[in-house]
């Protein structure tokens, strides 16, 4: 599994694993009874706590990307199409948020940006 860790992100590292395996399990990367690496072997191969992992691995089971089965390890679940969607939902707002806040940094009007989001959807981007 390829999960990198910035120790410069805003972000705690637990989230930042969670962020990369949704991330995975939304564009089919790990599909639905994947076997997840153990929290042990992830924690080793990232050079981080255990701690850490259990803490991603629970995140992730409660907002139901995996399920964990105590002695067998932890899988993807069946995407709920209600789940990846909320997910995408985040995604856009996050980015908007910035987009945002860099338009009234730079005093770009609301229906500027509106007009730039309508040329950007007309065209497919």
């Amino acid at each position: 599994m390829n999960i990198i860790i910035s120790n410069s992100s805003d972000k705690p590292i637990y989230e930042q694993i969670t962020i990369q395996i949704k991330t995975m399990v939304m564009n089919g990367q790990l599909k639905e009874g994947d076997l997840l690496p153990s929290m042990r072997t992830l924690a080793k191969e990232l050079r981080i706590s255990v701690i850490t992992t259990k803490r991603a691995y629970e995140e992730l089971e409660k907002d139901g990307f995996i399920a964990t089965i105590v002695g067998k390890g932890s899988f993807v679940k069946a995407a709920d199409t209600r789940l990846v969607r909320e997910e995408k939902l985040k995604q856009i707002e996050e980015l908007l948020s910035k987009a945002i806040s860099t338009a009234q940094q730079s005093g770009i009007s609301r229906e500027e940006i509106e007009e730039i989001i309508d040329i950007l959807y007309e065209c497919g981007v």
